[in-house]
């Protein structure tokens, strides 16, 4: 069995002996504490979240509620490495299926006004589990637990009704156990993931449905407690003072105000010392960039593994003035869909974003690069989605071609031009200015007489239940973050249950095999099905994925983050991973006096590399 045990800090006490001195006590110097000096954290917010019951929601704005609220069983440092947090320690049976979690002793739970609650214990993941897996609840992450734990899927289908048969258990108050339905490579990713987060029994017995509808129907035993949250108004959060780790938490309130010009304000409010950072909208940053003040405060937003793609819609639920019938037959056209993809000019699009860098946000593929290899290899340089990773999809001439062949199949088929309803949040100007980039430049393309893209806003809070959730678009920007560390978390809005274009829906006989299933998800089951062979894996993944691309159901766009903020966050002192919740924790971040340069951050960044070079080779060598 492989143990990974957590390697406890050794406090080491100076002693001083004065040789000669008249006095006789030996002089202790005290221990250096590991708190650091911060500010508190003000920020402002125009989207407004509509639950914090983090076993049931998909959103990235609450899960960072629960982020600093909830601990894992474990997280990741500001290098990315895995550590220790509810869990002590564990350990994995030689057959990959068997997880063991030695609880921590002594974590409480807290009510919001900060009134101790109960122990946490390993009952508590169980109690999760067993709200998650009840079909009632409605829990949009259910299907990332049950895809691994062994009877789960059964148990949320009504196959089964006994609990006791899913894999997990509280083996005593303190050891918990979780048994998979195969080996998976990447578990110990998941667990840092709200479905793997623990709930208390009793009290999800108390407060029954209305769990996470307020910030008094949830416990807490994470980094801090949500004191206030008046909706539409502010959220406070306060720290823990009782919190496990309360010394790598330096930052001791925080207060997010609602505000609907909230984007447009930012800037301002930031300049006047009302909020701690601010995004820099690309139509102002040439004032700050050329200011000899304000530029001293500006630096890069570090770009993130959240995947950004425009999906085209195969099961179109929008209004009839943006005729959705039309619109069904020319999706389902191959050539209609390769005409926009090699189309769309992504660059363009950028620099609405980045106007200075945009190629450092671009992304080929829907898995980014750096997000997993084998075999010495990047996933995305992997067999036929290499081709993809190396190349740009816009071409103009290509694009022109595919639209003539597709004027030619969907003639008498299909009423021109094709209406394209493409909607975008109002939150702030550039996604409407990316709209209006992609309206003109695609239809200056292709002629107003094939495509009429019309760019529709909504506002921000409710935007994906009243757009890509609901079918209500044609052509849409949409984004998918990793759930752990493994090409398949990417696979997951595609897949036959997912909310995104639902391809499973096409109606062209190519995609379909007899068993009901379509060609990708065949490809994706193959893959799924290879859990030993990593490279091989890897390798059957990068071909669904390039089928994905190849077919155009997607046009990849670019990764998350980038653009540029003014900020006295510190970077780089925040947890790092590419997946699960642990890079929206405030924990271990730092609020500094003033806000970084571009120069500073540069040295900063390069820091942090060698550094996490180093931690990685370090954690190589220990064969974790």
């Amino acid at each position: 069995m492989r143990v990974v045990k957590r390697v406890l800090p050794i406090l080491l006490l100076a002693v001083v002996l004065l040789a000669g001195c008249t006095q006789p006590e030996q002089l202790e110097t005290p221990p250096e504490s590991k708190v650091r000096e911060s500010g508190d954290v003000y920020s402002v917010y125009s989207g407004e979240i509509t639950t914090i019951n983090y076993l049931v929601t998909s959103t990235t704005a609450e899960f960072s509620v629960a982020a600093n609220t909830v601990d894992c069983l474990v997280e990741y440092d500001n290098l990315g490495i895995v550590r220790p947090a509810l869990a002590e320690s564990w350990k994995v049976s030689e057959d990959g299926l068997t997880w063991t979690f030695n609880i921590r002793k002594g974590v409480k739970w807290y009510t919001y006004q900060g009134e101790e609650y109960a122990d946490v214990t390993a009952h508590d993941w169980v109690a999760a589990a067993k709200y998650i897996l009840n079909p009632d609840n409605a829990s949009a992450t259910a299907n990332i637990f049950y895809s691994v734990v062994k009877n789960a899927e059964e148990y949320y289908k009504g196959e089964i009704d006994d609990f006791e048969q899913v894999g997990v258990k509280a083996l005593d108050d303190y050891t918990l156990q979780y048994t998979l339905k195969q080996p998976v490579p990447y578990f110990l990713s998941m667990l840092t993931y709200c479905p793997f987060m623990p709930a208390n029994g009793q009290f999800l017995e108390e407060v029954g449905d209305q769990f996470g509808t307020d910030h008094t129907k949830i416990l807490y035993c994470g980094a801090y407690i949500l004191t206030e949250w008046r909706h539409q108004d502010e959220r406070i959060y306060e720290k823990n003072e009782n919190y496990w780790d309360a010394d790598n938490v330096h930052i001791k309130k925080i207060v997010a105000r609602y505000n609907k010009e909230a984007a447009t304000l930012a800037p301002e409010m930031f300049l006047r010392g009302e909020i701690t950072g601010a995004s820099i909208p690309t139509a102002s940053l040439d004032e700050w960039m050329n200011d000899p003040e304000k530029s001293k405060m500006v630096r890069p937003a570090e770009t993130s593994f959240y995947s950004y793609f425009y999906a085209f819609n195969f099961d179109p639920h929008f209004p009839d003035e943006y005729e959705p019938e039309n619109w069904k037959i020319a999706v389902n056209n191959k050539n209609f869909r390769k005409a926009i993809f090699h189309g769309l000019d992504r660059i363009s699009a950028l620099l609405t974003l980045d106007p200075y860098e945009p190629e450092r946000m671009l992304n080929n593929t829907i898995t980014p690069k750096n997000f997993v290899a084998a075999g010495g290899k990047d996933y995305t340089m992997i067999g036929d989605l290499a081709k993809w990773t190396t190349g740009d999809s816009f071409d103009p001439e290509l694009a022109l071609e595919y639209r003539d062949k597709a004027k030619a199949e969907l003639e008498g088929k299909c009423k021109f031009p094709i209406k394209i309803m493409m909607p975008y949040n109002t939150s702030g100007t550039q996604w409407a200015n990316e709209a209006q980039v992609v309206e003109q430049q695609l239809e200056g393309l292709l002629g107003e007489d094939f495509i009429d893209i019309i760019p529709v806003g909504f506002p921000p809070t409710g935007f994906l239940n009243a757009t890509r959730r609901a079918g209500n678009y044609a052509l849409q920007n949409c984004n998918w973050g990793p759930d752990y560390a493994d090409p398949e978390t990417y696979t997951e809005p595609f897949y036959p249950g997912g909310t995104y274009n639902w391809p499973e829906k096409a109606t062209d006989p190519a995609y379909l095999l007899d068993d009901g299933r379509t060609v990708y998800q065949k490809m994706v089951d193959d893959a799924k099905a290879e859990v030993i062979d990593i490279e091989r894996r890897y390798e059957l993944f990068a071909a669904a994925e390039a089928y994905l691309i190849e077919e155009a159901w997607v046009i990849p766009f670019r990764v998350g983050g980038g653009g540029y903020v003014a900020t006295k966050l510190e970077p780089f002192a925040s947890p790092y991973a590419p997946f699960g919740v642990s890079s929206l924790q405030y924990k271990g971040q730092i609020v500094m006096e003033e806000p970084m340069g571009m120069e500073e951050y540069k040295a900063a960044r390069e820091k942090w590399e060698r550094d996490r070079a180093a931690a990685l080779e370090a954690e190589a060598a220990k064969g974790r």
